[in-house]
């Protein structure tokens, strides 16, 4: 299987190298010192669960020199997305299926127009991963979960190949036929977790541990909830109860990716995590009132500190 990985940081890079080890041809699109790191060392993976290195891996900064692909990881910053896309549509063939494991839920409504529905298939990933340092990705944590799925709810040939060819990697992979609710409930959980780990600067840990910023988690998803519930997603009316007995199953230090980019002063998604919720809900008539005053707390955060 040929595949490409547009953004390969630390989602991208380390589900491209378990791709790469299970015995697909990956090729991974990155820039700067890491990208020059992919070329001269190859690849390494810090796991708790497996570490490995790929010596030697094919790179590029210009996806139009890979050629068609079966398949296309997109896993860049959400504020790229329409740039990235124009640069994979020359390797996008009339078989290739294209997953975005972006966070939020508007993500596929931003390819769409510029790759065409029938290219994108839905995708979810959940892993806590970085880039420690250029050529090496480091995973926290044991949480590993890739799930994929065609938007008209079919079992296609294809998605059967995506699946095949991560389970070969060691990718804990599964193929659903809801993937709307599927993308819509791991924004549930996401929203919480970097709303409150940003605007508290605390690990999960405290968070839950305290009632008001317990009582606030809770509320945050259970607005996210209400809201994909009324854009017509099933998520379960009780969800966030669901989500929030798993969080606290969770490392106490856990942070959001985007406590991350806080505290090392780079741009922010808030407008599509916090600030989607808000927009999603504006639009079905639905208040969000504790997702509007995150992102009001985190607004002047969000596009950064000046280098």
């Amino acid at each position: 299987m040929r595949i490409a990985v547009m953004g390969s940081g630390g989602l991208g890079g380390f589900f491209g190298a378990r791709l790469a080890k299970g015995g697909a041809d990956v090729v991974f699109v990155a820039r700067g010192a890491h990208l020059a790191a992919l070329r001269s060392t190859g690849l390494s993976i810090e796991s708790p669960e497996e570490s490995f290195t790929l010596p030697a891996v094919r790179a590029t900064d210009d996806p139009a020199t890979i050629g068609p692909v079966d398949l296309v990881l997109f896993t860049v910053k959400l504020w790229d997305t329409e740039a990235a896309a124009r640069a994979i549509a020359p390797i996008v063939g009339p078989g290739t299926a294209v997953v975005s494991l972006q966070n939020g839920v508007q993500k596929d409504d931003m390819l769409r127009p510029i790759l065409g529905g029938a290219a994108l298939m839905g995708g979810i990933a959940q892993v806590s991963t970085t880039i420690a340092r250029p050529g090496v990705i480091a995973q926290t944590g044991t949480m590993q979960r890739l799930v994929v799925g065609e938007f008209d709810g079919s079992l296609s040939e294809r998605a059967e190949r995506v699946l095949a060819a991560c389970l070969a990697g060691g990718i804990k992979a599964e193929v659903s036929t809801d993937i709307t609710r599927e993308i819509w409930e791991k924004f549930v959980f996401l929203v919480g977790l970097s709303a409150l780990t940003c605007a508290t600067r605390a690990t999960i840990g405290p968070v839950r541990e305290n009632p008001h910023t317990r009582a606030m988690l809770r509320g945050v998803m259970d607005e996210v909830v209400a809201v994909g519930r009324a854009h017509g997603v099933a998520v379960p009316h009780d969800f966030a109860a669901g989500r929030l007995a798993f969080i606290d199953t969770l490392p106490g230090g856990l942070v959001a990716s985007m406590f991350n980019d806080l505290a090392a002063g780079r741009r922010l998604e808030l407008p599509w995590l916090s600030g989607g919720v808000v927009d999603l809900g504006a639009a079905v008539g639905v208040p969000t009132p504790l997702n509007r005053a995150i992102r009001d707390v985190l607004v002047l955060h969000a596009e950064g500190r000046p280098a």
